[in-house]
């Protein structure tokens, strides 16, 4: 078995995220009286990447809601309103929490969800909690084979457009990020990797788009939720496998085994790798973001064991 390798900081304490209390007066007023009951406690979620609030609130009648809310002015505001609209429209058999409501409140959007009493699976993975999570986005992805809605995004245009930097470093239109020193070496290969992706992630059925061990939770019964439908997207269900898998190459367990069920061509599986990888890094290489200052941390630790997981694949000394 590999050695394990972890993050910095866990997946379930990387937010940095306003508390109720935070919100504007006015916002909270206007929550509490959609919700028909005074809130009595609030949980602040611990994962993610945005500084919008999320967090499990308790109202004086005792019920339960997940709660998002974020100024209009965001971007993020756009998104939450789309996930809104997505989950709404998910076939019942997708594991995933519905939405109750919407509002537009004090500048803020505010999106009302089921609330999952839960946590986000740990690192290294629990087998059992990763068989789970796998047999979840199956079930999912089956459910998902024909989309409620044909105005998703192609899998393929993304890769074309957003997840091709090995190509653009190849070819001088961008910069190197630190990386590994083997990685010069398989430069052109990578970039041919991706530029092949696009005909093989081609599909019909809807992804999640965002599929990493943040955005799962498991229930007290062991249930895995998938959460966080924020960009969906059209193309091969095995690309969110591939994506899901990384930290679970990280927990040193054998993913090419966990993968085989899902018939990805090898190709295609290596051109995911590389493609993520080289987004990754390039976007850890950036400026400190704005968002969660852990952001960046995520990005360096997938795309190195993105790479780990490439090189092992393809055979490369490193």
């Amino acid at each position: 078995m590999r050695p394990v390798v972890l993050p910095e900081i866990a997946y379930g304490a990387t937010a940095v995220r306003p508390n109720w209390g935070d919100l504007p007066l006015a916002l909270r007023a206007a929550i509490e009286e959609r919700l028909g009951a005074g809130v009595t406690a609030s949980t602040t979620a611990g994962g993610g990447f945005t500084r919008a609030f999320a967090a499990v609130v308790e109202t004086a009648t005792g019920e339960r809601a997940f709660l998002k809310a974020v100024p209009l002015a965001e971007p993020l505001a756009d998104g939450y309103a789309r996930e809104a609209s997505i989950t709404a429209a998910l076939p019942p058999a997708v594991p995933a929490p519905r939405p109750r409501w919407t509002m537009v409140a004090a500048d803020h959007f505010v999106l009302c969800l089921d609330a999952i009493e839960g946590h986000v699976p740990s690192l290294p993975w629990r087998p059992d909690e990763l068989a789970a999570a796998l047999e979840a986005w199956r079930v999912a992805a089956d459910a998902l084979a024909t989309p409620s809605t044909s105005e998703l995004p192609r899998l393929s245009d993304i890769v074309r457009a957003e997840l091709s930097w090995w190509s653009e470093i190849a070819a001088r239109r961008a910069p190197l990020p630190p990386a590994p020193r083997w990685v010069g070496a398989h430069l052109d290969e990578m970039a041919a990797l991706e530029q092949g992706l696009p005909s093989l992630v081609a599909g019909t059925g809807m992804l999640h788009g965002d599929l990493r061990i943040d955005n799962i939770m498991i229930d007290r019964y062991g249930h895995p939720w998938l959460c966080d439908w924020t960009w969906p997207c059209q193309g091969a269900p095995w690309f969110d496998t591939v994506t899901l898998l990384v930290t679970a190459y990280a927990s040193g367990l054998d993913v090419d085994r966990l993968l085989a069920p899902w018939e990805a061509p090898d190709a295609g599986v290596d051109g995911v790798l590389a493609a993520m990888s080289g987004y990754w890094l390039t976007r850890a290489a950036g400026r400190p973001s704005s968002a969660s200052p852990h952001s960046r941390q995520h990005q360096r630790f997938s795309g190195h064991q993105a790479l780990a997981w490439l090189a092992s694949r393809r055979g490369w000394r490193t």
